[in-house]
C-alpha cells in the first residue's frame, strides 16, 4: 500500500484540507481529511482524473489549419475527410498515441474514442478488419489512458446516399457485416473495453438501426444527435420524425446510450432522452458553429452529463467544464446554471464510457489522480472549487491512471516531446 498527503484534495463532499489518501493495487483503500502530513506529498490540489467522453482523435491533424475563413460544419467536413483519406493504421496508432499523450497531461485519464476509420482506400478490407482499431488500442496502451473504443456503424453518405470517397472507408457495406465485424473485436489490453456507436440517423439508415442496437448488446451505445439543423430538417422530411424520435423507435434510447451534441432538440426529445446520457462538447460545438445545446434543460429532465474534446480543437477538461457553464449563461442570461459539483461530475463522467472505477476520490474507487498546481499565474489566489473555473491543461502537474503515476513534473513518462511527436505526425499527414 503507498500513502498520498494532500494539501487539499476535492472529494465527494467538496474540497477538503490535509487529504491522506491510501492507495493499493490501482484502488484507493481508504481517505481520511484533517491528517497529519504522511507518505509522499502531492502538491497544489487533487481531484479526480477526467473522462474524455467524445474523442476523434485524427481531427487533432486539423487543429490551427481548418479553423480561419467563413464556411460551416459542412464544408469543415471536407477538410476532414482529406485527412481521413491519407491515414493508415501505423500513422495513426503513431498519431493517436501523440494525442492520447496530450489528454492525459491535460488530466483526462479516459477517453471514448468514436471510431469510424475502418477500412483501407475506397472501401478495401484489410486483412484484419479491425487493423485501425488495433493501432488504437496499442496508442492509448502506450500513452497509459483508458480506452473505450467505440466502434462506429457507418453506412450512408446522407439520407439516402450512398457514401462516397474517404467515405468508403468507414463503411462495412450493411448493419450486419459491422456487427460481426465488432464481436470478432477483442483486444487482450488491461485498460481497454469495447463500445459501439450509431455515426448518426444520417449515416445509418433507418432499417439498419435495430441491427445496430441489437449488435451493441449490453455495451455502451453512443450516438451524434442532432449536431446541425440540417440533420434535424432532412430526417424530418423523410421520415416525418426527428432524430430522436427515430432512435426511440429503434429502441436505441436508454441507461447505457450517450447522445453526443444533443444541440438542437426539442421539448419532446428532451423527454425522450431522460434515461440517456448526454455529451456535449463546447470547444468543438464553438468551433464548428453548431450552437448551444440544451444542457441544463437535458439535466433537469433526466439526462445524466458528460463532456468531450471531440474535434480536438482544444484539449482542455478544465475549459470544457467552464464552458458548459458559460454556453449556459450565453443561452440564459443568467449566471451559475450549474454549480461547481456539477460541472466536475460531468467532467469526471467515467461511466458514460462504461468505467464504474474512476471518477471519484474516495474508498473503493480506481486510483485516477490528477495533481493541479495552485500557484501559477492563472490559480494563484483561487480558493476551493474555484480551482475549475481558474485552471487549464497547463497548470495539471502529475497524473496517476489506475495507481501508476503516468505524467510527473509536467513530463510524460513514455512519450517524453509530446509536442515533438504531434509536430512530426501532423507535419507528415499534410506533406
Amino acid at each position: 500500500m503507498t500513502t498520498y498527503w494532500c494539501e487539499h484534495a476535492w472529494l465527494p463532499s467538496g474540497v477538503a484540507e490535509r487529504v491522506r489518501i491510501d492507495v493499493a493495487e490501482g484502488v484507493i483503500v481508504a481517505v481520511a481529511s484533517g491528517e497529519q502530513p504522511c507518505g509522499t506529498r502531492l502538491p497544489g490540489m487533487v481531484v479526480p482524473g477526467f473522462a474524455n467522453a467524445h474523442s476523434h482523435a485524427f481531427h487533432r491533424a486539423l487543429r490551427g489549419r481548418a479553423q480561419s475563413g467563413r464556411g460551416t460544419f459542412w464544408t469543415w467536413r471536407d477538410r476532414m475527410y482529406a485527412v481521413a483519406a491519407r491515414l493508415e493504421p501505423d500513422s495513426y496508432y503513431r498519431l493517436a498515441r501523440a494525442v492520447y499523450a496530450e489528454m492525459v497531461l491535460a488530466g483526462y485519464t479516459s477517453v471514448a474514442e468514436f471510431h469510424y476509420l475502418h477500412h483501407a482506400a475506397h472501401g478495401q478490407r484489410y486483412a484484419d478488419s479491425n487493423e485501425f482499431s488495433h493501432a488504437l488500442v496499442a496508442a492509448a496502451t502506450d500513452a497509459g489512458i483508458r480506452l473505450t473504443l467505440l466502434d462506429v456503424c457507418y453506412l450512408a453518405g446522407g439520407f439516402g446516399q450512398l457514401t462516397t470517397g474517404a467515405q468508403q472507408r468507414f463503411d462495412d457495406g450493411d448493419a450486419e457485416a459491422w456487427a460481426q465485424r465488432l464481436e470478432s473485436f477483442s483486444p487482450a489490453r488491461g485498460l481497454v473495453q469495447v463500445g459501439a456507436a450509431i455515426h448518426s440517423v444520417r449515416a445509418v439508415p433507418a432499417d439498419q438501426l435495430p441491427t445496430v442496437v441489437r449488435g451493441a448488446g449490453d455495451r455502451p451505445l453512443h450516438v451524434h444527435l442532432s449536431e446541425q439543423p440540417r440533420e434535424n430538417e432532412e430526417c424530418l422530411a423523410v421520415h416525418g420524425c426527428t432524430p430522436t424520435e427515430l432512435l426511440a423507435a429503434a429502441g436505441a434510447l436508454g441507461s447505457r446510450t450517450v447522445a453526443v451534441h444533443a444541440t438542437h432538440l426539442t421539448p419532446g426529445d428532451i423527454t425522450a432522452l431522460g434515461e440517456c446520457w448526454a455529451c456535449l462538447c463546447p470547444g468543438t460545438e464553438a468551433d464548428l458553429g453548431d450552437g448551444i445545446g440544451p444542457a441544463r434543460a437535458l439535466a433537469d429532465g433526466g439526462a445524466r452529463l458528460a463532456l468531450g474534446s471531440d474535434g480536438q480543437s482544444v484539449i482542455d477538461p478544465w475549459f470544457e467544464a467552464r464552458a458548459l457553464e458559460m454556453h449556459e449563461r450565453l443561452r440564459s442570461g443568467v449566471r451559475g446554471r450549474f454549480g461547481a459539483g456539477e460541472l466536475l461530475s460531468a467532467a469526471t463522467a467515467h461511466a458514460a464510457s462504461g468505467w464504474t472505477g474512476p471518477g471519484v476520490i474516495a474508498p473503493g474507487r480506481d486510483a485516477d489522480l490528477v495533481c493541479v498546481d495552485t500557484a501559477s499565474p492563472r490559480t494563484a489566489g483561487v480558493t476551493g472549487d474555484g480551482i475549475l473555473f481558474a485552471a487549464t491543461a497547463s497548470d495539471v502537474t502529475d497524473v496517476m491512471v489506475a495507481g501508476r503515476w503516468v505524467v510527473r513534473d509536467r513530463v510524460h513518462g513514455t512519450l517524453g516531446d509530446v509536442a515533438a511527436a504531434l509536430d512530426t505526425e501532423i507535419g507528415a499527414l499534410w506533406r
